[in-house]
């Protein structure tokens, strides 16, 4: 058996990034032989291994042919004699596709040293064409590694896979799973130009998608266009570190201007409700996180009142508050502010700009949660609304702390 350190690992070693995850390829060898050598099986596709002591993956060598559609329609060889260049043959991108042996020397046979050197993101060969996760893949990869472009003939390739329907095999489940991950990167906006470019972004997220050449209004959006603006937020919401709840419902807030009615715009009068039904919509499709669908939804329908903050009246914050769960869930209104600031800052012009509407909803958000509500309901005579009281109690506790502090 010879034994291979291979993909993200040599990749990121080439580019001077700190490499956090090995991953080995074992050619000549059979599952018993590394079973008797302490290695524990993990894979259910195909053979991989965890090592007896790093804990590090180890897979055997294989070649892979397909005979259905989607990404699971592959039957799989992982026999002793398939190659190291075999195994590579199968990978997705050339800069994923170099390997180093235990003497440190490089087997290279699809020229990735040299795309990266060339910033260039490249498939290896036509067996890309055979899983329509790589598409999505290659996405994230745009979103992370800046400043690569998409090879020309790898596009052409992506397009002719969106035509032939390859995209509409996939699972949501994995399609979540490569958004989610991509909107962790360090620029997610380039994962959704690079899916909008092959035409992917339509099939796997229409309500995203439809949302380019929709106009707002100049004096509000100098940007103009809504695709624009949402990708600025996102990229916005990514710089400041934000997690995969805020990021995503930076990404899903505005979704309701896609159906506007062209006679009103450049207005987008309503589009806050309509957000809230097409962010419901869209999650479940892609079957994404409870919390993660909550957090978007209420950014959808309350984004315009949070950038109105300033000129709310006590009791119009007070219901916002409520609708949100802010009493029970405080922390969740930092997530919803995070996703309002972006949505401020997301526009041309406006990056710097302060957002006071965000201290003065926390000044809010603490004189209500200030109410004891157990107290107020001991006192409530029987018969009266103790909701209605509690709520009375924190408009007056609202407007007081406003009024001391009026921004």
């Amino acid at each position: 058996m010879k034994f291979y350190s291979v993909g993200g690992a040599v990749r990121d070693e080439l580019l001077g990034l700190p490499v956090k995850d090995h991953d080995w390829v074992v050619v000549g060898g059979t599952p018993e032989q590394l079973i008797a050598l302490g290695f524990t099986p993990v894979g259910t596709d195909f053979p991989v291994f965890l090592h007896p002591e790093t804990r590090e993956e180890y897979a055997l060598a294989r070649t892979e042919r397909k005979v259905a559609r989607g990404y699971r329609g592959f039957a799989v060889d992982h026999a002793p004699d398939v190659t190291l260049e075999d195994d590579l043959r199968r990978r997705d991108l050339t800069i994923n596709a170099i390997a180093r042996d235990a003497d440190g020397e490089l087997i290279d046979p699809h020229g990735g040293r040299r795309d990266l050197q060339a910033r260039v993101l490249r498939h290896v060969g036509d067996a890309f064409t055979e899983d329509p996760v790589r598409i999505l893949r290659l996405a994230r990869f745009a979103a992370r590694f800046t400043d690569f472009t998409v090879a020309d003939e790898t596009m052409a390739l992506m397009r002719r896979m969106v035509a032939d329907g390859e995209v509409d095999a996939l699972v949501p489940e994995r399609v979540w799973q490569e958004i989610s991950r991509g909107l962790m990167e360090a620029r997610p906006s380039r994962m959704f130009e690079v899916l909008r470019a092959c035409g992917a972004l339509a099939r796997v997220f229409p309500e995203l998608d439809r949302l380019w050449g929709v106009p707002q209004r100049a004096d509000h959006h100098p940007e103009v266009d809504t695709g624009v603006h949402v990708m600025l937020v996102l990229d916005h919401a990514a710089r400041q570190g934000h997690g995969l709840g805020v990021r995503f419902a930076a990404l899903t807030h505005d979704l309701g201007k896609g159906e506007t009615p062209a006679e009103t715009l450049p207005r987008h009068i309503g589009h806050e409700e309509r957000s809230v039904r097409l962010v419901e919509q869209a999650c479940a499709r892609l079957r994404a996180p409870g919390e993660v669908r909550d957090l978007a939804r209420i950014v959808a329908a309350e984004h315009g009142n949070v950038h109105r903050a300033l000129e709310l009246r006590p009791g119009t914050m007070v219901k916002m508050l409520e609708r949100m769960d802010a009493i029970r869930r405080p922390a969740r209104v930092e997530e919803v502010l995070a996703a309002c600031e972006a949505d401020f800052r997301g526009r041309l012009g406006c990056e710097d700009l302060d957002y006071p509407q965000a201290a003065r909803v926390r000044a809010a958000l603490a004189a209500a949660r200030s109410v004891d509500a157990g107290a107020i309901a001991v006192a409530t005579p029987k018969g009266e609304a103790i909701r209605d009281r509690v709520h009375a109690a924190r408009v007056e506790a609202v407007a007081k702390a406003l009024a001391a502090d009026p921004g």
